[in-house]
């Protein structure tokens, strides 16, 4: 019989496999399963890339013989719905485990509850709730997609000494490579990283991972950009056909557009044109004119993942209409003087619904997470 201590151990081994393939198991979370027998890891394994095959079975097949009689420690309530794969809760009762660790019970209402029953049915012991915290942060984008009908999202931001996020027309240098490698690391976890049409006109951004053997892993690009004012010539519609680019502009926003109707139909016209060329060039037009309307669609579309590192204008946008989960707010040791643009949020001005969980130092630079709790 293992101690609180030795089932905290392995479940936080567990939890440290399923961050491995964060961001690349598609609509499936990324589970980490452990199998223990007599005090020893006999199999250990994380969601695979796509989704399939599940942790559960690939580490019952590492451990073969030895998962009989084992404890196992898994993140996340073993499935028990048959998908293009048998549930992993029918596989644990074949392979005769004694005792089954949970971290989360799966709010997905195919499998909530019932792959506990399956197991305690056929007498194995089930614990639900270890290590639940971490759990709920390992797997927060899963959950927010199924309990919220929306990708997860997290704001990064990185702002100087004195709290602002640049200076007006001129690209400025917030933070140092330390952390700007830390961002590439997020991109790589997110399915779809977002900016405002700002960014884009003054910085030409690529949105990207490039960090060595991770290029592949380039989020999906979205730009917030109600008059398709995205240049033919950018970056990323220079790019579209390699990573995925979505211009989302406002329904109607043509009639924004300030004349007479002759300058309507005018502006109709040659946004026509220009949304032909951007699509032809692989960009692809989305419509919405509400966040939460264009979140539901990305979460419908598989995306439960969402890093937006907008500025000061979209940041606010998503804390006002409070679809902000989780800050990353990355702070420089300069300081931007005259022409500085403010910071909607700096480490000593956060919402109190927002709590500091961790504080890291990359290079000269800090970066503080907040997280909202679920």
């Amino acid at each position: 019989m293992t101690s609180a201590a030795e089932d905290r151990w392995f479940m936080a081994s567990a939890l440290r496999l399923s961050r491995l393939h964060t961001g690349q198991t598609g609509t499936n979370p990324s589970v980490g399963c452990v199998v223990v027998k007599d005090g020893e890891v006999v199999g250990s394994a994380v969601t695979a890339p796509g989704g399939r095959p599940h942790a559960e079975t690939q580490a019952l097949e590492i451990a073969g013989e030895k998962a009989r009689g084992a404890t196992v420690y898994v993140t996340l309530e073993p499935c028990s719905h048959y998908g293009r794969t048998p549930p992993c809760a029918n596989a644990l009762v074949e392979a005769g485990v004694a005792r089954v660790v949970i971290s989360l019970t799966d709010p997905d209402p195919r499998v909530s509850g019932r792959g506990i029953a399956i197991l305690r049915e056929a007498g194995i012991v089930v614990e639900t709730g270890l290590m639940e915290e971490e759990g709920r942060r390992a797997l927060a984008a899963y959950l927010t997609r199924q309990t919220k009908g929306r990708p997860h999202v997290t704001l990064k931001l990185a702002v100087s000494a004195n709290g602002m996020l640049g200076r007006r027309g001129e690209e400025v240098s917030i933070t140092g490579p330390e952390a700007r490698a830390q961002v590439h690391r997020l991109r790589a976890e997110a399915d779809a990283i977002l900016v405002g049409i700002g960014t884009v006109l003054s910085d030409d951004p690529e949105l990207t991972v490039r960090i060595s053997g991770l290029e592949n892993r380039s989020p999906i690009r979205i730009v917030l950009d109600r008059r398709m004012e995205l240049p033919l010539d950018s970056t990323l519609v220079r790019t579209a056909l390699d990573v995925p680019v979505i211009a989302v502009a406002e329904p109607g926003s043509v009639l924004q557009v300030e004349g007479g109707a002759a300058s309507r139909s005018t502006a109709k016209g040659d946004l026509a044109t220009k949304a032909a060329a951007l699509q032809a060039a692989g960009v692809e037009i989305m419509d919405s004119s509400e966040l939460d309307i264009l979140l539901a669609i990305l979460a419908v579309r598989g995306m439960s993942s969402l890093l937006v590192e907008g500025g000061a204008t979209v940041a606010k946008a998503f804390l006002d209409a409070d679809l902000v989960d989780r800050v990353l707010l990355f702070q420089g040791s300069g300081i931007v003087g005259e022409g500085g643009l403010e910071s909607p949020l700096t480490p000593s001005d956060m919402p109190a619904e927002f709590k500091l969980v961790r504080e890291e130092s990359f290079g000269p630079d800090s970066c503080f997470e907040y997280e909202r709790g679920f």
